[in-house]
Order: C-alpha cells, then sequence, then structure tokens
C-alpha cells in the first residue's frame, strides 16, 4: 500500500501528526542517558545495514533497533534495484547538483520544513548551509555508488538519518518552543514524504525544465530509489511513494502550491545557501548557477524562495550567456572542468560543466571542516 493521487490529501493531514515511534523512544532514551555523544561517534562504524553487520560495539538496544531496521522495502525486488542503478548510471552527476540546489531549496518553500531548519539551527548550535550540503550530500553521492542499494551502505546512511530526525524531535519538544497545534509533528511523516517527493518527481521535472532527456525507465529508477530511502527514513508503509513517476508527479503537482509558500525562514535558508555557493565560486560561476535553478525551479517558485535573478536571467537567455562564462572566466573550483565547448544543445553543455563543478563544491562541503556523518543534537544550545 502507498499514497495515490485520491487520498494523499486525507492521508498527508494524517501523516502531519505523527513522528517515528521506535525511532522516537529510541533516541529519546540516549539522551537520558547521556548516551548520543559516544553514538555519534560509532556513527562512523556502521557502515553497512546487514542483518550479518557487526554492531558489537554499540548499545544493545540500538543495535536491535538497527538489526530490526535492516529489512528493504516490503515490495522491493531485483527490478527496481536496476532500474534505479540505470537512471544513476545514466544521470548521477547532474541529479546528485540539482538535488543539492533545486532540491535543498525546494525543501525550504514549505514554510514547516524552513522553519524546522532554522529552528534547529538555532536550538542545536548547527546552522549553515555548509553543514547541510555535507551531509546532503553524502546521501545524494551514495545513492549512485556501485552496489549502492545492494551491500546496505545507502540503507545505514539514511537509517542514521532517521534517528536524527528522531533527535530533532526530541530538541523541539524539550525546547517548549515548538508549536504543535500549528505545525503538527516536528519532521513528521508528512515532512518526510514532501521532501521524498522534492528530491524525486520535482529533481525530474527540473531536468525536463532544463532540457535533459529522462527516458521512463529511468524516471522510474529514481522515483524506485526514493521509495528506498523513505523506507529507511522510517516512512510508514502506507505513506511510501508509489514506485509509478507518473503517479508520483500526478500527486505532486496536486499538492505542491498547498506546500510551497513563500516565508520569511525560507527566504532567510535561501539567502544562507546562496551566499555560500557565492562564496565557492567566482561571480560568473555563481550567476550562471542562479540561472540553472531558476529554469530548474521555474520562476514561479524561484520567486517564492527567493532566488535572486543574476545577470544572465536579464539577457534573456541564461544558459547560452552562462556557458561562455562558466567554461571560459570561471576559474576557482571549475578547474580543469572548465575546458569546455559549445555544442548543439547549450543546455547540455553547460550542465555537463556545471555538474563537474559542483562534484568540486560537494567534495569541498564534504572535506573543509563539515562532518558527512549524520550527528544527533542532545542538548539546546547554550546561546538559545
Amino acid at each position: 500500500m502507498a499514497l495515490t493521487s485520491a487520498t494523499v490529501a486525507v492521508e498527508l493531514a494524517a501523516a502531519n501528526q505523527v513522528g517515528d515511534p521506535k525511532a522516537d523512544a529510541l533516541v529519546s532514551d540516549l539522551i537520558a542517558n547521556r548516551e548520543v555523544d559516544g553514538v555519534n561517534a560509532l556513527f562512523r562504524t556502521i557502515g553497512t545495514l546487514k542483518p550479518d553487520s557487526d554492531l558489537s560495539r554499540l548499545p544493545e538496544r540500538l543495535a536491535q533497533f538497527l538489526r530490526e531496521a535492516a529489512g528493504p522495502p516490503p515490495d522491493w525486488s531485483e527490478a527496481d534495484v536496476k532500474a534505479a542503478e540505470g537512471f544513476f548510471g545514466h544521470h548521477h552527476g547532474t541529479a546528485s547538483m540539482l538535488q543539492g540546489t533545486v532540491g535543498l531549496i525546494g525543501t525550504y518553500l514549505s514554510p514547516t520544513g524552513a522553519f524546522t531548519l532554522r529552528s534547529t539551527g538555532r536550538l542545536g548550535g548547527v546552522q549553515g548551509p555548509g553543514r547541510r550540503l555535507s551531509q546532503s550530500s553524502r546521501l545524494f553521492l551514495d545513492m549512485g555508488d556501485t552496489n549502492a542499494l545492494r551491500d546496505g551502505t545507502l540503507a545505514a546512511n539514511v537509517t542514521k538519518v532517521r534517528l536524527v530526525h528522531a533527535s530533532v524531535r526530541q530538541l523541539h519538544k524539550a525546547s517548549g518552543e515548538w508549536d504543535y497545534a500549528k505545525w503538527g509533528e516536528p519532521v513528521s511523516q508528512k515532512y518526510t514524504v514532501g521532501a521524498a517527493c522534492v528530491f524525486s518527481t520535482q529533481i525530474l521535472q527540473g531536468m525536463r525544465n532544463l532540457g535533459i532527456d529522462v527516458a521512463k525507465d529511468d524516471a522510474h529508477g529514481f522515483v524506485c530509489a526514493w521509495h528506498f530511502v523513505s523506507h529507511y527514513l522510517g516512512t510508514a508503509e502506507k505513506w511510501l511513494l508509489p514506485k509509478d513517476a507518473d503517479e508520483v508527479e500526478r500527486l505532486w503537482n496536486q499538492e505542491r502550491d498547498k506546500e510551497w509558500k513563500k516565508s520569511d525562514d525560507g527566504l532567510f535558508m535561501t539567502a544562507q545557501a546562496v551566499e555560500f555557493y557565492r562564496g565557492l565560486l567566482k561571480p560568473g560561476a555563481a550567476d550562471a548557477y542562479l540561472a540553472l535553478t531558476r529554469v530548474a525551479l521555474t520562476d514561479k517558485y524561484a520567486d517564492l524562495a527567493g532566488v535572486p535573478k543574476s545577470p544572465l536571467d536579464l539577457l534573456g537567455k541564461p544558459l547560452a550567456a552562462g556557458h561562455g562564462i562558466l567554461s571560459g572566466t570561471a576559474g576557482g573550483l571549475l578547474g580543469g572542468a572548465a575546458q569546455k565547448t559549445v555544442g548543439v544543445n547549450p543546455y547540455k553543455d553547460i550542465l555537463g560543466v556545471a555538474s563537474e563543478a559542483f562534484n568540486e563544491i560537494e567534495r569541498y562541503a564534504l572535506t573543509h571542516d563539515q562532518d558527512d556523518q549524520p550527528q544527533m543534537h542532545q542538548d539546546l544550545h547554550d546561546n538559545r
């Protein structure tokens, strides 16, 4: 059983009131016993999540939770794995770049999501898009790694994120600042469903807007991959996205304008992200990224998020103009990837360059004082 466009509105209203009871109980207990810091350190030792994984160094109740969480989605098959691998074999670099730009900004378009991220940063002392990108990049890159959906590595890293979400719920509960009547449950089941839509079908729509041909089988594979991820995030079976890419797009198109609104928190988070990218890329390259993001999101949603218009937009031909900026004058992190020539389709040329450049940004985020391992929060920040 999974969500459908016919049931999604009612089901999402119910999902907004539900967290993740098993993960919440475990993390609450770890926090009460002052064990979270030690478990965070041990997160690095959990490389795979399979029935025979060695979890002997972990507290037994955590090890038992991970063993129970190790099973695949109930309807998972080898055909699903192959479909997902087919998508990433063709589109991993571009999809990862769009998830790290369009996807992250898309999560800020949910007022609840933006408020959750911003307030968690204030309460837990974990702020800044670099940190978010480093931990998200670990997931985006893992999804396309060879055998990631077979050997338990993706399942392990997603399950760590599941526990981080539980710690965020505990953080807000302890703060006394969360308005449950207004917002529902922090990082609710609805939140994880919405994020899965943003990082799957919204990315596919962005690729389409950028002129990228994604075969029907590949689109199916990408949605299958997010069905897999959603399962390991602790999403209840009845709220999992279906593995039918067309149906997911229908339900997302139906619900998106109910969920995506302009908000002060969303504008703040987008401004932070833009500042981060501008700090890593020279002005021309940053303008090209903004142009790509606006085209992928469309002006309607880019304006709601507060994505600034770049000079390339004002020229009326952002991608064709941006190619010269990316390949000729960007420098910095673009490095050797900048040596490209304009082909028949400038969209694809620029995206190829931009994907390689974004890989450098991801590597920077993963290695420069940014912990790419998900980390649970134990205490409210001293500066709250």
